[in-house]
């Protein structure tokens, strides 16, 4: 008997739920100066206020199709959700109340909290929380203002997808793409695709994949990113930059360009102070130093540079397995300093140069470089000159101190002073051996010509010995301290095997190149009616 009585009452309630549900999903009339109309439809004229749900629906005039549940809403038209923050604003709407989606068209304002946007269709569903403008919209906040042809809104994630034709605008920044979703609380915006960014100070910042923008603390991260000031050129593959610290941080196939000492340095990953000309660049480094008639290569695990406007704190540092090559000349070492201010390159830690035959080392080696050619090399301690002739035969030079003069790329002469050594072979037609000649003086010149001994100076009180082939014993070729290490002369294929660049500072595609206003040009046929035209006025 209770169970009886019980069903016919929860049905009661379910039944009445209904209603409610179904009576708080219409739209209702809550006054206006006129009401025309009945059957279904009527006209709100003058001050005309609805209501749906928790929503007051503002207007100078409405028609209400009341079978329908919706309503066509004209001039000054104000959707406000108490409960929501979100505010509307247009001339025209058009309002469906069991979809509850308003089709607002003309000067349509849209504000959620600090954000608000403008456009003249918008379409927003307030089941969804998602507003989608077409045909051109603006977004504007306390930072930036948003452009774009088409965009879509979600306001309950505070998310805005910008399409076609975008514009973010910032006292700091102006940055156009084709693809950018805007997060409206941290004031971040991500693109997909060609990004280019123009600073208000010129510089010029440029995305092939896509970015990331932090607008607040004006932090980028550029995919396929470069970014170029007035004396810098900076990329990678995945380029960081932060703006308050002057600092970038790039990973893949790092560049980093100084335009006014024409130099630039790759490397797998790079690190550059702005601020102080400072950079890094680590993993297969690669410097290229470029000069009117040539470029100095040089190649090393780590390269640091640095610039600077005192002329003596300029330098570019290479270290671990250090190789260059410029012109004729190819060197190696441990590590390497090239000094901007004298033009020098100091090589540490078993260095070694070449120069067309002949091969040098020391326990370190300075060379000298004066309009832009090697013009001196200067060896100390353990000096050791080794020149190859036509035979294979090696003449030697050693001695304390040793000094190289150049001369179009090509040695001339060494000069060395203390505890001087030389092995000569002596040539009949650079065919015929006659002879070794073993000397020993203090101070020694060796001139060259075209990269082969000429002659030979003995200043001091020389000691010498002259033995012939027949006599020539295999310990009598070398001198103590003699190694041929033509195997270990960098060449550019080796120097391309280590870090071949892609050229990436040729003209790209930058969305700043193309013009706001086409201007159509006239076809084949309209030039042909001008010139009928022309002929036929006399013209």
């Amino acid at each position: 008997m209770i169970k009886k009585k019980l069903f016919p009452s929860i049905f009661f309630l379910f039944i009445s739920f209904l209603a409610l549900a179904q009576n708080d999903n219409l739209l209702e009339i809550r006054k206006a100066d006129r009401l025309v109309g009945s059957g279904g439809f009527q006209r709100l004229l003058g001050n005309a206020v609805m209501r749906h749900q928790n929503s007051l629906i503002y207007c100078d005039s409405a028609h209400f199709f009341e079978t329908e549940n919706k309503a066509k809403l004209f001039g000054n038209v104000r959707i406000v959700d108490q409960k929501d923050p979100v505010t509307t604003r247009s001339r025209y709407a058009e309002y469906d109340g069991n979809t509850k989606i308003a089709k607002l068209r003309t000067n349509v304002v849209f504000k959620n909290e600090s954000t608000t946007l403008y456009t003249e269709f918008l379409d927003y569903n307030r089941e969804t929380g998602v507003a989608n403008y077409f045909n051109d919209g603006k977004v504007v906040d306390s930072t930036n203002v948003l452009t774009s042809k088409n965009g879509v809104y979600e306001t309950t994630i505070e998310k805005i997808t910008f399409t076609d034709d975008v514009i973010l605008v910032n006292p700091d920044y102006t940055l156009k793409t084709n693809f950018l979703i805007y997060r409206t609380i941290p004031k971040t915006a991500e693109t997909v695709g060609l990004t280019n960014v123009v600073s208000a100070e010129g510089n010029r910042l440029n995305a092939q994949k896509g970015s990331y923008y932090d607008t607040e603390n004006k932090i980028f991260r550029f995919y396929e990113g470069d970014v170029e000031t007035e004396t810098s050129w900076v990329y990678a593959d995945n380029l960081y930059y932060d703006e308050n610290q002057l600092y970038y941080e790039g990973r893949g196939d790092v560049a980093v360009y100084n335009k006014e000492r024409d130099i630039e340095i790759f490397g797998e990953e790079g690190k550059y102070w702005e601020d102080r000309k400072y950079s890094k660049v680590y993993g297969n480094a690669l410097v290229k130093k470029y000069f009117e008639q040539d470029t100095m290569y040089m190649i090393a695990d780590t390269l640091i540079s640095q610039d600077s406007e005192d002329e003596a704190e300029r330098f570019l540092q290479a270290f671990h397995n250090a190789r260059m090559i410029k012109s004729e000349l190819a060197g190696r070492s441990d590590s390497l300093a090239y000094i901007y201010s004298d033009s020098t390159i100091h090589l540490y830690n078993d260095p070694v140069i070449w120069n067309d035959k002949t091969q040098i080392t020391a326990d370190s080696i300075r060379f000298l470089i004066a309009n832009e050619e090697i013009e001196k090399v200067f060896l100390t301690q353990k000096a050791f000159s080794v020149s190859k002739d036509t035979l294979g035969n090696f003449n030697q030079l050693k001695g304390r101190k040793m000094v190289g003069l150049f001369s179009e790329s090509q040695i001339q002469r060494l000069d060395v002073t203390g505890n001087g050594e030389s092995l000569y072979f002596d040539l009949l037609n650079d065919s015929t051996l006659r002879g070794v000649n073993k000397n020993i003086c203090a101070n020694i010149i060796m001139f060259f010509k075209e990269g082969n001994v000429s002659k030979i100076n003995y200043l001091v009180k020389p000691e010498g010995q002259f033995t012939p082939p027949h006599m020539l014993k295999e310990d009598q070729k070398i001198l103590d301290g003699f190694k041929w290490r033509e195997d270990e002369k960098p060449s550019m294929e080796i120097i391309r095997a280590w870090r071949n660049p892609i050229n990436r500072r040729k003209n790209q595609e930058n969305l700043f190149d193309i013009p706001e206003i086409e201007i159509p040009l006239s076809t084949d046929e309209e030039i042909q009616i001008l010139i009928d035209e022309r002929i036929k006025s006399g013209g």
